[in-house]
């Protein structure tokens, strides 16, 4: 008899541990589920955080926009007093109205181009204001790439105007400096 006791004993008791075992094991995954859904959501706050940092980056360069805009026509309104070109006759800011008329100029004329590499050689300020110029219209650039990589506003400002002066300026500067170390 005691054998049978003993025996439904252990039945019971190794059920019981299978029932346990079982909760374990259910316990155990939903567990894990929820530590997959944190870690899920904990990265897609990290994702949300940078989009609104880089948000609030490109917002900030937007605000300042017009000291910028303001600075990099200072730098051009010589440059192109002196290669003698007028902005375009239309409504746009005053920048690109600048940088429109030298570049529609230049798509007139290639000689701007020489034009310019002269005054750069030959005016310590016309090579000056270049200068500033494309370190600050790079400045912006990179800016705008750095907060918004591939973003319309960066493709925007590359591909447009301020991309086009950007190399224009940069060749004219190059052909200069080069002649300038040439002897």
């Amino acid at each position: 008899m005691f054998s049978l006791i003993g025996t439904i004993c252990v039945c019971i008791i190794t059920i019981i541990s299978l029932i346990e075992l079982f909760f374990l094991i259910k316990q155990k995954r939903a567990s894990d589920k929820i530590e997959q859904n944190l870690s899920y959501q904990y990265n897609l706050i990290v994702k949300m955080q940078n989009t609104l940092k880089n948000k609030s980056a490109t917002n900030a360069v937007a605000e300042h926009a017009e000291i910028i805009y303001q600075d990099l026509l200072q730098n051009l309104i010589p440059i192109l007093a002196a290669l003698d070109i007028m902005p375009r006759n239309t409504s746009e800011h005053p920048l690109w109205r600048a940088l429109g008329g030298l570049l529609d100029e230049y798509a007139k004329n290639p000689f701007v181009m020489e034009k310019l590499r002269r005054s750069i050689k030959l005016d310590a300020e016309i090579s000056r204001n270049v200068s500033n110029y494309m370190k600050r219209a790079d400045n912006l650039l990179q800016n705008l790439n750095a907060t918004e990589p591939n973003g319309i506003l960066a493709s925007t400002f590359l591909n447009g105007l301020l991309g086009q002066s950007l190399t224009f300026f940069t060749q004219a500067f190059q052909l200069a400096t080069r002649d300038t170390e040439s002897k």
